[in-house]
């Protein structure tokens, strides 16, 4: 039998600890400081880290339960419910002081997102959502928006690490493109549902992007009314993931 569980407690310290991370981040305290390590295309800040301790805290002390991070992967065997957390979704924007980053926290129900929280603390944004109730900006609701033609749509993309970056492939995505009215990749795959989730932006697809990235964005998505596509297989693996607003064809 499924566990039932309070989904505005959830929501409340979830929201508590992306907003104690994202404050932290902010003030870029001496834990703060410094790349962790970088390989490749990939960046690892000790802030990843430093903000993680600060939502794990808060989740172990308020709501309890198995944990996939992208610092720590997971913490315990997954439950029917378990969070998935990403302490900073756009390290190399925060280290070079690009303020397009935030706090990303889902809570998932058998592997789906069914609660999500994303905290843009350059610009006190909290965007919030449980699906089949409801997305808030600030405590605002909020819903996709209405295009139904990609020819005058934004589409939300980016290219993920894990991603193929051969000519070939790079050459379908850029023929892919030529579909939208315009094309933004900001370096912050959660940051960029959160602006579908808005009605900002029309659509987001990325492929090999992990679940964490994107998990709390894609139930915010849905829950403004979104339509949300990921890719099969562990939650730990990456992900092919689809997002509109649900009138694109």
């Amino acid at each position: 039998m499924s566990e039932r569980i309070d989904l505005d407690g959830e929501l409340e310290v979830a929201m508590h600890a992306a907003r104690e991370a994202g404050k932290a981040l902010a003030a870029r305290g001496e834990a703060f400081a410094g790349v962790a390590s970088s390989k490749g295309r990939d960046i690892k800040l000790n802030a990843d880290k430093a903000a993680e301790d600060i939502i794990f805290r808060i989740l172990a002390a308020g709501a309890p339960r198995s944990i996939l991070s992208e610092e720590t992967g997971w913490t315990a065997e997954a439950d029917d419910y378990a969070w998935v957390v990403d302490p900073l979704d756009g390290s190399a924007n925060y280290n070079n002081h690009i303020p397009l980053c935030c706090v990303s926290i889902a809570l998932v129900q058998s592997g789906a997102p069914v609660l999500g929280v994303l905290y843009d603390f350059n610009n006190d944004q909290m965007y919030s959502g449980i699906v089949g109730r409801g997305a808030w900006l600030n405590g605002r609701s909020i819903s996709v928006s209405e295009t139904s033609d990609a020819s005058s749509a934004i589409l939300m993309t980016g290219l993920a690490v894990n991603r193929d970056f051969s000519a070939e492939a790079l050459a379908r995505s850029a023929a892919d493109f030529a579909r939208w009215k315009k094309v933004r990749m900001i370096g912050s795959a959660a940051t960029s549902l959160s602006y579908v989730a808005a009605g900002k932006a029309d659509c987001y697809f990325e492929e090999n992007i992990m679940f964490w990235d994107v998990a709390a964005g894609c139930a915010i998505v849905t829950a403004a009314g979104g339509r949300v596509n990921i890719s099969d297989g562990p939650l730990d693996a990456p992900k092919v993931v689809k997002v509109d607003n649900g009138k694109l064809e």
